[in-house]
């Protein structure tokens, strides 16, 4: 049997909990509405059952923007005093501590044994990568190629530009986990971020994100990928609820 390095829960849109051997590490939690009446994993949300007894808690927010950041995850560490939140710099907080870690684009950070760099967001914040546990983890946020219709053609060859160019930043990483926006509001151009990142970067696996309730378009996703290129080696994983355990082996 084949040991498990990561154990990734799938809460909501780009909210995500990733066990790995020795870190519990959240990502952009901002739904907590659960699906049944208990708060829990299971049930697509961070309970006090999750975090209070657990060890090297880190906290991740990549912007402030409502779908991203919930103010919540600020009263967890009522309940664990030894939670380390890392949060983008245009998040407003009601107060600074010790263990609120302000970043911004372009910066590494090392928080004990585990290392965190930013990059630039073709929108707003940031986006984490974080070497932990022998594993590499990338959380785009809002970093993608948001080739809206509507935009002037000229806005939407810059965004092109600019999304190129940051990704040309992660080229030699070896990604073993990558969630990465595949926005169904974008339509038919909703895959050309992920497309580009996984053909330029080649993630172990690539999780998508940033779909809302439109798990359906993650299976989308994938066949278009597949039927793209017979040359991929990425693990693309569709998503089919909020809950849902994904394991890395």
């Amino acid at each position: 049997m084949n040991e498990i390095k990561a154990k990734i829960h799938y809460l909501y849109h780009d909210g995500f909990a990733v066990e790995t051997t020795n870190h519990f590490l959240i990502f952009d939690y901002y739904y907590n509405t659960p699906m049944g009446e208990e708060m829990n994993l299971q049930n697509g949300v961070v309970g006090l059952d999750d975090i209070k007894n657990k060890k090297n808690i880190f906290v991740f927010s990549s912007h402030g923007h409502h779908d991203h950041f919930n103010p919540v995850i600020l009263d967890w560490e009522k309940y664990n005093s030894e939670i380390k939140y890392i949060l983008s710099s245009d998040i407003t907080l009601p107060e600074y501590k010790n263990n609120y870690y302000t970043i911004w684009e372009n910066k590494d950070l090392q928080l004990d044994d585990i290392y965190i760099k930013t990059f630039h967001s073709t929108d707003i914040g940031v986006a984490f990568l974080v070497k932990v546990d022998g594993l590499t983890i990338f959380h785009a946020g809002d970093l993608n190629w948001w080739n809206w219709k509507e935009d002037p053609i000229e806005e939407r060859v810059k965004m092109e530009l600019d999304f190129k160019k940051e990704i040309t930043k992660l080229e030699g990483e070896n990604i073993n986990i990558a969630f990465f926006p595949v926005d169904p509001r974008l339509e038919e151009f909703s895959y050309l971020g992920g497309k580009y990142f996984i053909e330029k970067i080649h993630p172990e696996m690539f999780i998508p994100m940033h779909f809302w309730a439109k798990n359906s378009i993650t299976k989308d996703f994938k066949n278009k990928i597949l039927e793209s290129s017979h040359e991929i080696s990425t693990n693309i994983i569709e998503i089919c609820s909020r809950g849902q355990i994904i394991n890395l082996t």
